[in-house]
């Protein structure tokens, strides 16, 4: 499944946009969820609160007050991992598409060819980091979370949050299923935490320090805990 965004003020333009990945990714195969936005600042606001909802951006160059460039800069802070394209009808600021990693750059109309080519770099590069990532679901939302933004998971009953620098998740699992689907590089210190040990900045008998949050470690993983985030902090 690729999740894209697509953000142009001109109608007619989104919708050819969308009917052509929508055809391209059928011959492959690949499920596509669409989300259209007139503006960049409406597309900001929703990344806000939804960032690692989307796999890739379609941006055009000539919108209102925000232009495609400002938004890609300012997407960047919400998502760094997200994939941009920018699709315009000018060729002056192809250049400037590298200062924030652009995928590409393509005149409008895009032609099949290089639409193809924008679909083919982003499966590669999302199956390329699919072991760096993880995968949860809540309701018809998908999440793909990079693991170095992880902190940790805490679990109330079945329901279990992972907590980011930026934001939080929401699904429905168990932690021991989470546990053995990240590996090795978090660390269980308690019936309800599973702690990304890189992101631990201090560890005590009781309690391990990730930015301004305690966390306890319970006296049943004490042992097994403090070794493996021993270890982890002297491999950093």
């Amino acid at each position: 499944m690729l999740r894209i965004a697509i953000c142009d003020d001109i109608y007619d333009a989104r919708l050819q946009l969308r009917a052509n990945l929508e055809r391209l990714l059928a011959c492959r195969g690949t499920e596509g969820i669409f989300y259209e936005f007139t503006a960049g600042e409406t597309l900001l606001r929703w990344m806000n609160t939804h960032a690692g909802e989307v796999d890739l951006i379609f941006l055009d160059m000539k919108m209102g007050e925000l232009d495609g460039m400002e938004t890609a800069r300012r997407l960047r802070q919400a998502d760094a991992s997200v994939q941009l394209v920018f699709v315009t009808s000018y060729t002056d600021y192809v250049f400037d598409g590298y200062s924030v990693g652009a995928l590409g750059y393509l005149i409008k109309p895009p032609k099949p060819e290089a639409l193809e080519e924008i679909l083919n770099r982003t499966l590669s590069i999302l199956y390329q980091n699919e072991n760096k990532t993880f995968f949860c679901r809540y309701g018809d939302v998908t999440y793909r979370i990079p693991y170095h933004k992880i902190r940790y998971f805490a679990s109330e009953r079945r329901k279990i949050t992972c907590v980011t620098r930026e934001r939080t998740f929401t699904f429905y699992d168990k932690l021991d299923n989470v546990a053995e689907q990240v590996g090795s590089q978090f660390v269980r210190i308690h019936q309800r935490y599973l702690v990304y040990a890189p992101a631990v900045d201090c560890i005590s008998a009781n309690e391990v320090h990730i930015g301004d949050e305690k966390l306890p470690i319970s006296r049943s993983f004490r042992q097994t805990a403090m070794l493996a985030l021993t270890r982890a902090a002297l491999e950093d």
